[in-house]
């Protein structure tokens, strides 16, 4: 008995002196919850760029009204979907994934679909909110690689030992992070 009470102090004091890796968890997590915020700041930028664009395109003369009402429907889609920090599952993160990923399709058949109009292309403001979208884009990549290694980073601790034992009973759970959308590895045919 004796022995088992020296045994319990020692892990108190073990314990206590390394937290049991729940600060290290806790810094992570809070690691996953400011990158997934840039992630959605990011996602938002290029929504509100959305309607200056299908505006400014609305003044061309005859334009596709089918190829504006996709992309303002799948803004509307995309900017429904909102996921906490706190539930971030992979079920969650894909749910988000494909709401965006309607919108980036949608917004390419709109700019090529600018092809066909030489006026459009050549129009300032146009070729501004054009740069900027693909601004928003790269920024929109970068975020998601950051967001995936503070994932993989928070993961990895409450995934190891000991600490997968004091994420089970604080309850730090997986998160889910960004994948490749389906077809990504299979390059677009271009015919001339």
């Amino acid at each position: 008995m004796k022995k088992l009470f020296f045994y319990l102090i020692g892990f108190v004091i073990l314990a206590s002196q390394s937290s049991c890796g729940y600060n290290t968890m806790v810094q992570k997590d809070e690691t996953v919850e400011a990158q997934w915020a840039n992630v959605q700041n990011s996602y938002q930028r290029r929504a509100d760029l959305i309607p200056n664009l299908v505006n400014t395109v609305k003044g061309a003369a005859n334009f596709e009204q089918e190829t504006l009402t996709q992309v303002i429907e799948a803004r509307a889609k995309a900017t429904s979907v909102n996921i906490s920090a706190d539930n971030l599952t992979p079920e969650n993160i894909q749910q988000f994934q494909a709401a965006q990923g309607q919108l980036s399709g949608a917004l390419s058949r709109l700019l090529a679909t600018v092809e066909a109009y030489p006026e459009l292309k050549a129009n300032a403001n146009f070729q501004e909110l054009q740069a900027q979208l693909e601004g928003t884009e790269n920024r929109i990549s970068v975020e998601r690689r950051k967001f995936n290694e503070a994932v993989q980073d928070y993961n990895t601790t409450v995934r190891s030992f000991p600490n997968n034992l004091m994420a089970g009973v604080f309850g730090f759970e997986r998160k889910g992070h960004f994948e490749a959308e389906a077809g990504a590895q299979t390059a677009p045919t271009v015919q001339f």
